[in-house]
């Protein structure tokens, strides 16, 4: 294999595909970036991938081949070495069971692993719908926010991805909230209502780099073989289902609620990280509703207290209900609005947090459910 290819480019490929790779792979060739030299139906193209089982990814490159041929070698040390080259063409050749990788006057000379023992890469599966990329890439990390970090609950650890139609919904939980966002897209055509479970951290990852202003997202879905897969802006990614049954959610959204709060997201999430800064660690936060006003409040006597008063447009009786203040500020993040609709019924009950325009009226497609801290006494 010889090869010539723009710097930029192969770094910026090598990278996305390195950080699907696992840390610590079972066998070493599981932490190796395939490069594959050759015509891709568009012209002559270097394709790099990566496969562990459960991720692969997938992205190709213009480049000028002189030799044809797949080598593989290290993903980390190589997204290492390409992110550090000069601003110069580079050339990849490999001679036996040696990568060399020449730019400029640097030269690198790394060990190749034997490809024959790479897994087969997985096809995408059969087209499902599309999605405008930027609409796609705010919806997951809309909802990634509640999505549970315990590997030891796997069903809590996953985004829930449902299809009905035109409507995309996908939800998250972690127990303690829950995030759901419904928003259109195109399905493909004589597609059945479907529902999967998709690892939270992965469609994440996927969505950031795929989601960019002005591309497209095509959702490809194979539940019976338990895969996803996502592709855009020449890149594609596959991910193996969650085989675990997500909670039943819609029986947790309150149908109804006997307070109502409007509130400014900026000035109550500066308000809330100031008066948190006297909250141990996991300890909460306060809200006392009344009259036009919302007091904040954390902390006692033995560890210090803070308090802080706010505006509100506020329709119910004064109640006060207390929640962990990081959930809190994580909510108000994930709305992208300027303002917040809080509604609730007893400071023991979930309370659902939406995004609001100029009018305090609620912007449809988004909610979050955020479970208060029991209050003493």
């Amino acid at each position: 294999m010889k090869i010539r290819v723009e710097r930029d480019g192969l770094a910026d490929a090598v990278a996305w595909v390195a950080r699907s790779l696992p840390s610590r792979p079972p066998v070493p060739v599981l932490g190796g970036v395939l490069l594959d030299a050759g015509d891709d139906g568009d012209g002559d193209a270097l394709t790099v991938s990566g496969f562990d089982y459960e991720v692969s990814a997938t992205v190709g490159v213009p480049a000028t081949i002189a030799d044809g041929g797949r080598t593989l070698v290290s993903g980390r040390l190589l997204a290492d070495i390409t992110k550090a080259l000069p601003a110069q063409p580079v050339e990849i050749a490999v001679d036996g069971a040696r990568a060399t990788i020449t730019c400029g006057s640097a030269r690198f000379s790394l060990p190749t692993m034997p490809v024959e023992d790479y897994p087969q890469l997985p096809a995408q599966p059969a087209l499902a719908g599309e999605v405008a990329g930027e609409a796609f890439g705010q919806a997951v990390t809309q909802v990634a926010v509640a999505a549970g970090r315990d590997d030891t609950l796997p069903m809590l650890t996953g985004m829930r991805l449902e299809i009905s139609g035109d409507t995309l919904t996908l939800v998250a939980t972690d127990r303690f909230r829950l995030a759901m966002r419904e928003f259109t897209w195109q399905p493909a055509e004589n597609l059945t209502d479907a529902a999967v479970l998709v690892p939270a951290r992965t469609l994440a990852d996927a969505a950031k780099s795929l989601g960019t202003s002005g591309s497209t997202v095509r959702v490809a879905l194979a539940s019976g073989e338990g895969l996803l897969g996502l592709s855009g802006s020449g890149r594609y990614t596959t991910t193996r289902l969650l085989d675990a049954e997500f909670p039943p959610y819609r029986q947790l959204l309150p149908a109804q609620h006997t307070s109502r709060a409007v509130l400014d997201v900026s000035a109550l999430t500066e308000s809330i990280k100031r008066v948190s800064l006297v909250a141990e660690r996991g300890t909460q936060v306060r809200l006392e509703f009344g009259d036009a006003s919302l007091r904040l409040s954390a902390g006692g006597d033995d560890e210090g207290s803070a308090e802080e008063e706010l505006p509100v447009d506020y329709e119910g009786e004064p109640v006060t209900i207390a929640f962990n203040p990081g959930y809190l500020v994580d909510g108000l993040g994930a709305l992208h609005s300027d303002r917040a609709e809080l509604t609730f019924t007893t400071p023991n009950r979930p309370a659902l947090i939406k995004p609001a325009d100029a009018e305090g009226q609620v912007v449809p497609g988004y909610l979050y459910l955020l479970m208060p801290v029991r209050l003493p006494g």
